[in-house]
């Protein structure tokens, strides 16, 4: 089907009374104070609230570009590269902590606790990270919402694969009702908006429903999405630039986020190349770890065949890592505050 036809398709969807009847008729959400245009910087600085300052990105031209990190080396990695936002992979975060694939094996827990760490390091840069289904039904998503807010994330997506769900590049993915989608946005919404203190975090509806059940379900309920709250909104999968560009357009004026991994599902088109379509976020979910493994490999294989590392350290001694991993900044706290124990090191 070309773009053309699934974008007129969609829209006789949307007008079709029977093709929403499922849905409960809800007024659709309004929060005048996150309205987009409260967050133009008009020349000043950025806030150090990240949350706050991932709206004002998302308020200004051009796309923002996260690369998926896993744990803290690779958050400092990105850092040191000058990455205005990161994003804290799920795949990425089940692999570091515990060597698994993604298959919702890893819980809240799991990834708050990573998600406040790698948010400790830079309280001020944008972190959006994977929150998965919600972790449960809308009780459990309020409190998945808290979580995060206390890690000091930016912004979390929630998306409508079951609760046993798996990497969205991977095949065979179950989805739930458009219902049960819906509801687990309205939840979290909910849920920031009872955070005390006006908090921005930024809700991120996403559907994996695409390769299942096709685009025009997909960017249904994208749309259903939006009018209960999200922020932003993320199409995993997508499978060409032209689908893109036809989901940024039908979407509009809601930012649209897309997910490129190496090998996947999407084909690897640049973060220039999704700009020029009109997306607002896109993120290289493996784009740590993947590389890691990589690299790794070929450093125990050379250690297992020469017995060393020093060709892998490529010079690197133990000084020189700890200042990627913020040395300095520790030694000069210790001596703003008078201490003396690290006067040499």
């Amino acid at each position: 089907m070309s773009p053309a036809l699934t974008l007129t398709s969609t829209t006789e969807l949307w007008s079709s009374a029977s093709s929403i009847a499922s849905v409960k008729a809800r007024a659709s959400y309004y929060n005048p104070r996150l309205e987009p245009q409260n967050y133009h910087t008009d020349g000043r600085a950025f806030s150090t609230n990240p949350a706050t300052r991932l709206r004002q990105m998302l308020a200004r031209p051009g796309i923002i570009v996260a690369p998926g990190i896993c744990d803290g080396i690779s958050a400092r990695c990105a850092r040191e590269a000058g990455f205005e936002c990161l994003y804290q992979s799920g795949a990425a975060t089940t692999a570091s902590r515990l060597g698994q694939p993604d298959l919702a094996i890893a819980t809240l827990n799991d990834f708050s606790e990573a998600a406040e760490m790698v948010c400790g390091l830079d309280p001020t840069l944008p972190v959006i990270a994977d929150a998965d289904t919600g972790f449960g039904g809308p009780i459990n998503i309020a409190r998945t919402i808290t979580k995060y807010a206390r890690a000091g994330v930016a912004a979390l997506h929630i998306e409508d694969q079951v609760q046993t769900k798996r990497c969205g590049h991977l095949t065979g993915k179950q989805i739930v009702p458009r219902e049960e989608f819906v509801t687990r946005i309205r939840a979290a919404v909910a849920a920031r908006d009872a955070i005390p203190g006006d908090s921005d975090l930024v809700i991120i509806g996403r559907t994996d429903s695409a390769q299942v059940l096709g685009m025009d379900e997909a960017l249904l309920r994208l749309k259903l999405a939006a009018d209960a709250g999200a922020d932003a909104l993320f199409i995993e999968g997508v499978k060409s630039i032209q689908l893109l560009e036809l989901t940024v357009k039908t979407l509009a004026p809601k930012p649209v986020l897309v997910n490129v991994i190496s090998g996947g599902l999407t084909p690897s088109f640049t973060s220039k190349e999704a700009e020029a379509v009109g997306a607002k976020i896109i993120i290289f979910s493996l784009a740590s770890c993947v590389p890691m493994v990589h690299a790794l490999r070929t450093a125990m294989k050379s250690l297992r065949e020469t017995g060393t590392d020093f060709a892998a350290a490529q010079g690197m001694g133990p000084k020189e890592f700890f200042e990627v991993m913020g040395l300095r900044d520790a030694v000069e706290l210790d001596a703003k505050a008078g201490g003396t124990s690290f006067n040499s090191i």
